[in-house]
């Protein structure tokens, strides 16, 4: 077992971690005079994952597979895990990504339960025709729920202009027909491939031990090495011009809402300096703290729910900026006039300093709470790291680091732009 307190950095995240002969890896942030405890199992698979290798055979996956796998998980032959959950008065819930699939619950008490609950829907899939017939028609619900949603509806729309074939185009839970597609042997594939130990991490923090969650593992068979599976991932980056440069739709909203995004290079493996700045690019340029966000909210441009945000997947980087404004065409216009202004004399350095700042204090800040600390420690080991290495990495960001990565980021001519206008009468 390894502890992660050799520098101060280290000593600030304080989690241990293992990675067990099976591969799983085990981190645990054990946490003093807290009551509760915060379980965050996780699966390197998300809905970007539509083709890969299973032993030398090549599995394509219709949209909205991974989604829908999350969904099957939380259903045992011994009954479904949250009325499971529910006996032993833990919450739960369960929630896929674009790069990942994660299974969680919080608990004061019976943690060893709890900890039996998460580790067992994950380790024993149970998928008949049946139940996923039933499941499609709960998910093709869902699905329509979301297209009602502005944001999302944005968001999806956003993508489909930046990318022509990357999976990030496609709705993480899929359409109504794809989801139709899938069968129990795509499933169990899936299970074989995404769901083996050496492809997850198990987080947990609050009152608990590294050599409990441990135990934990080696009662539901995760502890001893097993034959892996052979699996490779088929996931592009996208190339070329941007598909579609314009969209423009109705819904039944108060105000225009609009987007715009910009795609970028994907992340190669291990540039955490990179992804750091992209991360605090959109808080530069017209975050809270700078005279640009002032200047476009005291005129009335935009509320406070204008922003920028950077969505990273495997193959695939965008930063897109949303908000609502009865001129969005002059925002759009006004931002690229300010990122123009920041590649010509650079970004603020006091400016520079609050941003890091903040995220510095936002990330420390996050390992006092259980559930926070267990997800941040997890993400952190799905992307091949430690938070003691993300906090060391922003720690050593310089003005100078952002100023080079603008002569280069947000170009007008990969930017997309999405508008959504109020629906009249009869739409």
């Amino acid at each position: 077992m390894r502890n992660n307190t050799a520098n101060p950095a280290s000593s600030a995240v304080g989690c241990q971690s293992v990675t067990l002969p099976s591969g799983l890896r085990v981190i645990c942030r054990t946490m003093p005079g807290y009551s509760s405890v915060h379980g965050f199992y996780a699966a390197d698979f998300g809905s970007v994952h539509r083709r890969f290798t299973l032993d030398g055979r090549t599995v394509t996956l219709p949209a909205g597979t991974a989604h829908f796998m999350e969904h099957k998980m939380c259903e045992t032959a011994a009954g479904d895990t949250f009325a499971l959950y529910a006996k032993t008065g833990a919450s739960a819930n369960a929630f896929t990504g674009y790069d990942r699939t994660c299974y969680v619950f919080s608990a004061t008490e019976k943690i060893d339960e709890n900890l039996d609950i998460l580790l067992g829907q994950v380790g024993k899939p149970w998928f008949t025709k049946a139940s996923i017939a039933k499941e499609q028609g709960i998910i093709a619900q869902e699905i329509k729920m979301y297209d009602d949603s502005p944001d999302w509806r944005l968001l999806n729309a956003l993508f489909r202009g930046l990318y022509r074939a990357h999976p990030l185009r496609e709705d993480i839970a899929g359409t109504v027909q794809s989801i139709a597609e899938i069968t129990p042997p795509l499933l169990y594939d899936c299970a074989k491939a995404f769901y083996a130990p050496e492809n997850m991490v198990l987080s947990v923090a609050g009152k608990i031990t590294l050599g409990q969650a441990v135990e934990a593992c080696k009662r539901n068979g995760l502890y001893r090495a097993r034959k892996n599976h052979a699996v490779a991932w088929d996931i592009p980056a996208e190339t070329g011009a941007i598909p579609q440069r314009e969209q423009h739709f109705t819904m039944p909203v108060n105000r225009p809402c609009f987007g715009v995004a910009y795609r970028e290079p994907p992340l190669e493996k291990g540039d955490l300096k990179r992804e750091l700045l992209l991360a605090m690019l959109s808080d530069l340029i017209c975050g809270g703290l700078t005279d640009f966000y002032r200047k476009l909210y005291d005129t009335s441009l935009v509320n406070p729910g204008f922003s920028g945000d950077c969505v990273t997947a495997p193959g695939a980087c965008c930063v897109a900026f949303t908000g609502e404004s009865e001129q969005p065409r002059q925002v759009v216009a006004l931002l690229q006039q300010e990122i123009e202004r920041l590649r010509r004399d650079g970004v603020d350095p006091e400016i520079f300093r609050l941003v890091k700042n903040q995220l510095y204090g936002e990330t420390l800040g996050s390992m006092e709470q259980p559930d926070e600390a267990a997800e941040d420690a997890a993400d952190a080991c799905l992307k091949g790291r430690t938070l003691a290495e993300e906090i060391e990495a922003l720690a050593a960001l310089t003005v100078q680091d952002a100023d080079e990565l603008l002569r280069t980021a947000l170009r007008e001519e990969t930017r997309a732009y999405v508008q959504i206008d109020p629906a009249e009468d009869g739409d």
